[in-house]
């Protein structure tokens, strides 16, 4: 895991830090989340250096609370789900393709095996129900591997956007 989220070494920066750390999971029954209880929770886990804070809601998050996110994004990564989304595994779902992101170096050599820049990719949207649930940044490239009729497996790939 470490080597996969870890940026590449560069001149300006020869010993880069992994883009991921440690979890806080935090469960909330309030009815619905307010830009102040968005900044609080974010306050909280920027404070304690936990690098994502995960928020459970039974209820609604204001657009107001969505905006305050990526005012913390270069000290916490904050996510949100509803509880009554992750009461089933929506990847175990018969209609959902295997799903696989892509390391650095797996994307660079695909990149490199078609030709392609980034941009020329299908896209995916990072608020895409499978794409939130592993987490998936700006960026990655996941791998989605469908079961075909004439083929018997046919891989796409999808830049998140």
């Amino acid at each position: 895991m470490l080597k996969k989220y870890t940026p590449p070494a560069t001149p300006n920066n020869p010993d880069p830090q992994p883009d991921i750390g440690t979890i806080w999971v935090e469960f909330n029954d309030d009815t619905s989340i307010g830009a102040e209880a968005m900044r609080k929770f974010a306050k909280f886990c920027s404070h304690e250096h936990y690098r994502t804070g995960m928020m459970i809601l039974s209820g609604n998050v204001s657009s107001a609370a969505k905006k305050e996110i990526p005012k913390f994004a270069q000290w916490t990564s904050i996510e949100w789900f509803l509880e009554e989304d992750l009461l089933i595994n929506i990847t175990h779902h018969e209609l959902v393709p295997r799903h696989v992101i892509l390391s650095r170096e797996e994307k660079m050599a695909l990149l490199k095996r078609y030709r392609l820049k980034e941009t020329q990719l299908p896209r995916i949207l990072q608020r895409d129900p499978v794409a939130k649930y592993f987490g998936m940044r700006r960026g990655q490239v996941v791998k989605i591997i469908r079961n075909s009729e004439t083929a018997g497996r046919y891989a796409s790939y999808r830049l998140c956007v």
